[in-house]
Parts: C-alpha cells; structure tokens; sequence
C-alpha cells in the first residue's frame, strides 16, 4: 500500500464517483479502478458498494476513510517540518551564555528569533566561558555566547560585542558620587572578582588593567555570577568591575561608575563547532548579526 492509494481512495470516498474523482486526480477512470481494486485486494475487505448508478462506502470504507485522512494528514505534515527543519525554522537549539549576554543582547536576540522562529525549541543555560567550551566539546550546546579568548582551533568564533567596563560601588562608598574614575583611584580598595577557573579572558583582562594602572588589587572574595557580586558590593565587602551593560540591573545599595579611559573594553564572542551541521544554529547566528549591524 502507497500513500498514492490512500489519496485516490479518499478523493473517490468524497466524490462518490468514479469519473468525477478521475477528473479531480487528473486521470482516466478505468486505472483508477483498478488501483482501488488492488488495494481492496491488499487489506482484503469491500470499501464501496458499486452499482452503474451509484458508488457508496461500505462500513468498513467508512472506518477506513478516517484513518487513511489521518495518514494522509500526519505524511503532509512530516514532509512541511522536514522542509523547515532544512530552511532552519523548526527544531532545538541549546544555547549557552555568559551572564554577561544576559545583561546586552541576549534579550533583544532572544525576543526576535522568538517572533520570527515560534517552531523553534530554544533551551538556555547560563554558563561561565570554561563550562561553554566544555560544553562545546562534548556536543551538550550548539553555540556558546562567552568571553575571550576561547581556547582550541575546533572552533568558529564571531565578535558580536564589546562594551566599556564600569566600577561597581556600594552607594556608601566616599567616590560613589563622581561621574568617572581612573582605575588607579581605586588602589587600596578591596576587589570582588570573577573567578579565573570560571571566566579565565575576563579575569586576566582585569588583572591586566590593574597593571597597567600600577597596583596588585586586593581580592577579597571571588565569586561565579554578577548577582552575587552586586550583593557582596551592597554590603560593603569591596568594588568590582563589569561590562556596563550591567547598569541594566537596578540593585539597592550599589552605584555603578564609568571608568576612565573609556576605551578599556570588553568583548562577547558568538561560538560554535566547525562540524555543527545545525540549521537552526545558522538561523540563530544570523538574527545576532542583523541585531548587531543595526547598533
């Protein structure tokens, strides 16, 4: 039985004639009948009474017509999200991302693609830049949205942001009120960092400034996420640093800063596998690009 039987056997069940279903199917009568005729020799039951006036549907016709337009629906259905699957628009898609991404373009990425791509399963994980490349290497994400640099040459990787850093003060804090500071104001202050297993790019680049402006900072504590930083920062436990995009988390208790010179940057890197055949992955990719070229 081929779905070509199943199609000719319901366009005769809705016409009830032979010569009117022909002209709908775009063929002659008599290969038509016997094409029914094959496949009531195949299931081995009736499915129509004929007479030379009328054709019907025996009982068994009519359970089979249900099924056989159920088939016919589920085939139809199959073969529109093969086609989306290839164009890219239906699918999963895991995704890991720096908090970081979180506070920039994630968002507005997240927001699109949804609108453009409801077919599409999105699954997130916030995820330091270590655990993404873990991540990557083991096929448990498709792409990874983190800090550089990214270790190993099995990877494609594309620059889709870079923000200026701030200062994070509790409000309380004597220089709370200046519009910018110079990293070196901060000389005697106690830091709150990132974990360098955690975030290795960015908490080297912090290190770097640090030297740069002439002082070993005293990290007092090291954390994993930017909440836990802002809450050890409200309560007076030191300073930190992070990408101003940070500024769109309004916490009580902290003031953010704009650090001086304003070229001192940080950068989010778009990451995946060179093997990854993803479409979706290729759709993805593409909304961040149009997202960042409209910046």
């Amino acid at each position: 039985m081929e779905l070509r039987h199943l199609r000719y056997f319901v366009v005769i069940a809705e016409e009830l004639h032979f010569g009117r279903a022909a002209e709908r199917l775009h063929m002659t009568q008599q290969p038509l009948s016997q094409q029914i005729r094959q496949l009531e020799a195949e299931i081995g039951v009736l499915l129509f009474h004929r007479t030379k006036r009328r054709v019907q549907l025996t009982e068994a016709g009519k359970a089979f017509l249900e099924e056989a337009r159920q088939i016919l629906h589920k085939a139809s259905q199959a073969v529109e999200i093969a086609k989306q699957v290839a164009r890219g628009e239906n699918g999963k898609l895991t995704v890991g991302f720096s908090g970081f991404a979180t506070y920039s373009l994630l968002p507005k990425v997240l927001r699109i693609f949804r609108e453009q791509f409801p077919l599409v399963e999105l699954e997130l994980e916030e995820m330091t830049s270590s655990a993404q490349v873990q991540a990557l290497q083991h096929h448990q994400i498709h792409l990874g949205l983190m800090i550089p640099p990214i270790p190993g040459t099995e990877f494609v990787q594309e620059s889709i942001l870079r923000e200026p850093l701030v200062v994070i003060l509790p409000e309380t804090h004597p220089l709370a009120t200046q519009p910018e500071l110079k990293l070196s104001a901060l000389a005697n202050e106690s830091f709150i960092l990132v974990s360098r297993h955690l975030e290795p790019g960015y908490y080297d680049l912090c290190i770097s400034l640090f030297q740069q402006a002439g002082f070993s900072p005293k990290v007092v504590q090291k954390a994993s996420q930017k909440q836990t930083i802002l809450g050890l920062v409200s309560a007076d436990m030191g300073v930190s640093l992070a990408p101003a995009s940070i500024r769109n988390i309004h916490r009580t208790g902290v003031v953010y800063t704009t650090l001086s010179p304003l070229n001192v940057e940080v950068e989010l890197m778009a990451v995946w596998r060179q093997d990854e055949t993803s479409t979706v992955l290729q759709t993805f990719v593409r909304v961040i690009r149009e997202i960042r070229f409209q910046k």
